[in-house]
């Protein structure tokens, strides 16, 4: 059976749900597509929390990106009445000579954001949750926590409500490129003139002929009975330490079940994304513990729960936003790197202006195909 279509989103997690809302509004016929029934625990999108912050150590070009993105965020919350992101602030610690502190001073100054230096003592003495000693601290009170499946689904249903078409639970064997695009999806064939691929973990394959690699790698995340002293109501924000064992971060207590904690180095490569190693190994329980034992006083070393969810890697770890290389029609959202979700809603908008006009005004250039033409040497 063949379906005609103006547009077709392959994935729709966080890019691609806020792709297929873009393109509705739009006023395209549009079909979201999946393997699973978004918002699931099968990828990158899910696991209750995501940090939305404005000051981006790793690149300060992100910025103006971070910042569209915290109001497109509260636009879908006026848009569905659905509760997506609380302002708690972010306290991030690390050496003065490091990557963190530097790059966040770096981006607040360029960019003329609210960011507070503090000293240790002063750190310390602010939030006794958080064991800054012996480290510089900055502090950014206007970030916040994102609900990861609560975004998913409100971009989901304003796209339905915005006239969109979803076909879930469905694998979608392949695509070609002739007068129209293709997508075989079970047993159905949808045709259409656009395509926008946000396939996260299995952009690699989907995606093999744009020239980058894309490496699906493992994370966990853990969940640690806390104090008091620990919740967002007694004032502790999440938190972010570049430390010599690596770079950790985390959520308060936010709603009752406990502070959450990852360490952002990525894991293992992931060789089959359709089987994920979900359980959480001994090296990996250690190092959280050992962070949570020297870093939150008024947290259980040992977890309460965990989850494995994947970063998808370019080389670079930024994101690779572009229309493909051998048809403009095709566009895509790749290689996130573990920092996408929160701007999901300005990728989703990027992708359809891609997608309809061949461009948009969104400063995305830097995260363009074309850096790594240029890094081989090639014009």
């Amino acid at each position: 059976m063949n379906t005609i279509v103006d547009a077709i989103v392959l994935g729709c997690g966080g890019g691609g749900s806020a792709a297929l809302y873009r393109l509705a509004r739009r006023g395209l016929r549009v079909v979201g597509i999946d393997q699973f029934a978004p918002p699931h625990d099968r990828g990158s999108s899910h696991g209750e929390t995501r940090i939305i912050r404005a000051a981006y150590f790793e690149h300060p070009d992100y910025v103006p990106l971070a910042q569209a993105s915290w109001s497109a965020w509260r636009e879908l919350e006026t848009a569905t009445g659905a509760t997506l992101l609380e302002a708690t602030g972010l306290a991030e610690f690390g050496p003065p000579d490091g990557i963190v502190v530097p790059g966040v001073l770096r981006a607040a100054r360029q960019h003329n954001l609210n960011v507070h230096s503090l000293t240790p003592d002063e750190a310390a003495t602010r939030w006794p949750a958080l064991a800054g000693h012996g480290l510089d601290g900055v502090y950014e009170p206007d970030a916040g926590v994102l609900r990861v499946e609560r975004c998913v689904a409100a971009h989901l249903d304003a796209a339905r409500a915005a006239g969109a078409e979803t076909c879930f639970s469905t694998r979608v064997s392949g695509w070609t490129c002739g007068d129209a695009i293709a997508v075989q999806a079970g047993d159905q064939e949808f045709l259409a003139e656009r395509l926008i691929v946000t396939a996260g973990a299995w952009a690699g394959g989907l995606l093999a002929d744009v020239g980058v690699p894309l490496t699906p790698r493992r994370q966990v995340v853990a969940w640690h009975a806390a104090g008091a002293e620990m919740a967002v109501d007694a004032g502790c924000p999440c938190f972010l330490f570049e430390l010599p064992t690596g770079v950790f971060y985390g959520f308060p207590d936010v709603d009752g079940r406990g502070a959450k904690v990852g360490d952002h180095a990525p894991g293992a490569v992931v060789a089959d994304p359709s089987n994920l190693d979900r359980d959480l190994h001994d090296g990996e329980r250690l190092a959280l513990e050992a962070f949570v034992r020297a870093r939150l006083p008024f947290a259980t070393p040992t977890p309460l729960r965990h989850s494995a969810c994947m970063y998808t890697m370019s080389p670079d770890e930024h994101f690779v936003v572009d229309r493909h290389p051998s048809d403009p029609r095709v566009v895509f959202a790749a290689g996130l790197s573990g920092h996408g979700f929160k701007f999901a809603p300005v990728l989703g908008q990027a992708l359809a202006d891609l997608a309809v006009d061949g461009a948009t005004s969104l400063p995305i250039g830097f995260l363009s195909l074309a850096r790594f033409a240029r890094a081989d040497g090639r014009s």
